[in-house]
């Protein structure tokens, strides 16, 4: 759970703003969406397997 302590004389839009961060940064939303349904672990290995070679053609290609 993600908790922002608001302190004396801060104004709400700099706390939301923290809130925001540490909200991305626990990655809550991709947890939920990634445990809605599941997925086989052979279906979750080909899909880690074909984003990196995505990757690597990328990284190729810039050089």
């Amino acid at each position: 759970m993600v908790k922002v302590n608001i302190k004396d004389n801060e104004d709400i839009n700099r706390a939301l703003k923290r809130f925001k961060k540490k909200f991305e940064k626990a990655q809550v939303i991709r947890t939920y969406r990634d445990n809605t349904y599941y997925t086989k672990k052979s279906v979750t290995l080909r899909e880690e397997k074909l984003k990196a070679a995505y990757v690597q053609r990328l990284k190729s290609k810039e050089l």
